[in-house]
């Protein structure tokens, strides 16, 4: 019995296997699939509950997986993980034994909803109805007085008088079970029912001279209810005595003890009253079909006994209701599949397997479905009904150039035009050169069968019959070439790639593309065509072939010229055509702002001019020429004056920096942003060539005078220092603490306010630093990074010198 039970163990176990593989879930004997890392932590910790309340090791459970087909990486992998959950304390207090437990655990039920199933394997139908906590058999206490009430002590019978005389009585059944009525003495109501004691009442207010009759009635109801007391014993879940209300039934009673358990019968609930029984409550009936007939009144001191189940059996697989269904003599496997509500819409009704116990193991037939209700169930049968096969019996697939792909019906005797005339037949792209048929040989490899779709609507081909699978393909043609399109470029408002059309003209693609653009020529529309045969032996062979189209304003061409795919249209700008061109000054003159460009010829001075020149403020010397265009920059790029603050953040950046860091491109773009004008020069002797043409962007600013020299860099204390025109760069870098440790004299450098900048020169072994003006920044970078030669890169040098003397003194002696 020991093997058995652990047998049983490992059994259920393989359940927690099977929850992250539904499609194992039909065939245990089979786990040569399953991956032990896909389980839960709550399935893993099910299984270890479940092992322990058994007494089976893990060497006993690894080797019936095993034996099922669990492979050995699989199980030692599942032992890991087990034992890892045990060290962190992860499994509840296995002191608690047997199903308590189970009732108490809680799987997760987040990430796989069935896991509370599977974990615990199949359910018992019928259990849900007295241990979820959705439900309440709680008897209600505020319906009218049942007629067939018996009364008991502790009932409180209310007592209304009313007509030509008037009163009310609330009185308490005494233990002895007799009421004191008022003026009429002590009454025995103790086991009669309220229909009873009305009468009994009623004569006990007659005889004692109350009119009751003639203008006056009486109504008996019941007030406050007692409570009885009732046994609940064999395999219920809390077996014992439980005080109840008198109004309770067999379900309330059944509720509160927490139903039937694992063992307990469900179809043959006794009730028992004065040592013999008089209902036999089956809770399939409520289930099934909402009766409640013996669902009675308990009284006190009855005895409801579940017994053990006699025949349970298992359906699984393709049922609505999968669980375990205890089974009554007389009752066959069509009830069986009844209470599983049926079968499932992807059910394989045909046959059901079975799985029977036999004397030492399980034997397994097959139930067809003229006898599901000739056969018995037998103990611990498990019907497993399968699914459908994904497979069509009687299908075949069209696909491609047809009005109507797609599966048809394999009618008997359907051949290909059959099939295509069904498509309601083919598209006008369709290929009718070759057409194929995919089919399956019987051992289902595939086979390729080409034929001529026009011989086949010609009917000048043999008829080719489909067989079951068939899928036919109809090529289209424009599947067998490259998309066509043509594509326009330059002066409209879309240009790009358009599809191409037979016939589509220049006119027809300058529409598609949304017309010319303010500014387009119409004349000169260039069409650049491929060459299918250029002599790869030349040099100077075409590879293109190029037309010229003249556009009218109404579109109209001078010439009927069609396009052809992957031609380019080119459409050019108007000669002469010019988008104006705007500069901005800024600073010290009378007129500040944006000014376009009236001649191409346009100078600094002739835009000075028009902003009324300088003021009397204005620092010629500092005046500067910002083209951000100069290396390709956007023309639209920032030149407001609000950031100013931040371009001069930038520089300082630069200017701070180490004299290698100062040749990065973006620092240079910086730089060269700047033109260094002669701003003085070009007001004295305008037109000269320092006085530079404006270009579209250009930002002239004109600051005032300037009165302070910045210094910057590695010197001790970068500072702003006053002019003095006798100072030189030196005395201002003295001024500013003087060089620190890591200055480059050498390469220190002035940039001037008009944006040009001088570096220090060398004279023999003197520096000559450049001329400081106001408003000029001196700028002392730091000494590149110099790698100190170590001693032994001393000491290999010394070698390689001796080694070459050594050679040359011994040539010299030859």
């Amino acid at each position: 019995m020991a093997y058995l039970k652990k047998g049983f163990t490992v059994l259920v176990l393989l359940f927690c296997f099977l929850a992250s593989r539904p499609a194992l879930a039909q065939s245990l004997s089979d786990l040569s699939g399953v991956d032990a890392s896909e389980l839960s932590d709550a399935q893993i910790k099910s299984m270890i509950e479940q092992q322990e309340a058994n007494g089976i090791s893990d060497q006993e459970l690894l080797e019936g997986l095993k034996s099922r087909g669990l492979s050995s990486d699989q199980a030692r992998s599942l032992q890991l993980r087990m034992s890892s959950m045990r060290e962190s304390n992860t499994v509840n207090d296995t002191s608690t034994k047997g199903t308590q437990r189970r009732l108490n655990y809680k799987p997760d039920t987040a990430s796989n909803p069935k896991a509370v199933d599977i974990a615990m394997g199949p359910k018992i139908f019928g259990a849900d109805l007295f241990r979820s906590n959705n439900n309440s058999f709680e008897p209600n206490l505020k319906l009218a007085t049942p007629q067939n009430y018996v009364l008991g002590p502790d009932d409180q019978v209310s007592i209304q008088v009313y007509g030509a005389s008037t009163v009310s009585w609330n009185l308490n059944v005494s233990p002895e079970g007799n009421i004191s009525i008022p003026g009429a003495g002590l009454l025995s109501v103790s086991g009669k029912t309220i229909e009873q004691a009305t009468a009994a009442i009623k004569s006990k207010l007659i005889a004692n001279n109350y009119a009751i009759g003639r203008g006056t009635n009486v109504s008996v109801t019941l007030g406050n209810i007692r409570s009885i007391k009732v046994i609940l014993v064999g395999e219920v879940m809390r077996p014992g005595t439980y005080t109840l209300p008198s109004l309770a039934t067999v379900f309330n009673a059944l509720y509160v003890a927490g139903g039937p358990n694992d063992n307990g019968t469900f179809r043959q609930i006794e009730v028992i009253r004065n040592n013999r029984i008089i209902r036999k409550l089956d809770v399939y009936d409520f289930l099934l079909k909402g009766q409640q007939s013996n669902n009675i009144v308990l009284q006190d001191q009855d005895i409801i006994r579940v017994a053990t189940y006699r025949t349970r059996v298992e359906v699984a697989g393709e049922v609505k209701r999968p669980a375990l269904f205890e089974v009554l003599p007389g009752e066959s496997l069509q009830d069986v599949i009844t209470f599983a509500g049926g079968f499932s819409d992807r059910a394989y009704t045909a046959r059901v397997k079975v799985l029977q116990v036999s004397d030492q193991q399980r034997r397994l037939t097959d139930v067809f479905e003229s006898d599901f209700a000739n056969y018995i169930p037998l103990r611990g049968d498990k019907y497993v009904v399968q699914r459908i096969l994904e497979r069509f019996e009687n299908r075949v697939t069209i696909s491609g150039a047809v009005f109507r792909p797609g599966e048809y019906e394999l009618e008997k005797g359907l051949t290909l035009q059959r099939l295509i005339e069904k498509a309601s037949g083919l598209k006008e792209d369709a290929f009718t050169g070759r057409g194929s048929i995919t089919r399956l040989k019987a051992d289902n490899t595939p086979e390729y069968i080409s034929f001529s779709v026009q011989d086949i609507i010609n009917k000048t081909a043999p008829e080719i019959l489909l067989q079951r699978e068939d899928k036919v393909v109809i090529t289209s043609i424009f599947d067998l070439r490259n998309k066509y399109f043509v594509t326009i470029k330059g002066q409209v408002r879309k240009p790009g790639d358009f599809d191409y059309a037979d016939s589509i003209s220049v006119e027809d693609l300058v529409i598609k593309a949304g017309g010319f653009t303010e500014g387009a020529s119409a004349k000169r529309v260039e069409i650049a065509r491929r060459i299918q045969n250029s002599n790869p032996n030349s040099k100077n062979s075409m590879i293109s072939q190029v037309f010229t189209v003249n556009l009218d304003p109404q579109l109209k061409a001078d010439v009927n010229f069609k396009l052809r795919p992957y031609d380019i249209v080119s459409v050019y700008s108007l000669p002469g055509y010019e988008t104006q061109r705007t500069v901005k000054v800024e600073g010290e003159v009378l007129y500040p702002g944006y000014y376009t460009i009236q001649r191409k010829n346009e100078k600094i001075s002739d835009v000075l001019a028009r902003a009324g020149g300088l003021t009397a403020s204005a620092d010629p010397d500092g005046g500067s020429l910002k083209r951000t265009n100069l290396f390709g920059a956007d023309k639209e790029s920032i030149i407001d004056t609000v950031e100013l603050q931040k371009e001069r953040l930038e520089r300082l950046t630069r200017l701070s920096g180490t004299y290698k860091d100062t040749t990065s491109a973006k620092d240079l773009r910086i730089k060269n942003e700047y033109v260094g004008i002669d701003l003085r020069g070009i007001l004295e002797n305008p037109g000269k060539d320092t006085d530079l043409l404006m270009e579209d962007g250009d930002i002239l600013r004109i600051p005032k005078q300037q009165q302070v020299v910045r210094v910057n860099g590695e010197v001790l204390y970068p500072s702003a220092v006053v002019y003095d025109k006798s100072e030189s760069m030196r005395g201002y870098v003295l001024s500013a603490g003087g060089y620190s440790p890591d200055a480059d004299k050498r390469h220190a450098y002035v940039v001037y306010p008009n944006g040009t900048v001088k570096g220090t020169k060398k004279f023999l072994f003197f520096n000559v630093n450049p001329k400081v003006k106001p408003g000029s920044e001196v700028n002392v970078p730091k000494k590149p990074l110099t790698k100190k030669v170590t001693i032994q890169e001393v000491l290999g040098i010394g070698s390689s010198i001796a080694s070459l003397a050594l050679l040359v003194l011994v040539y010299t002696r030859r």
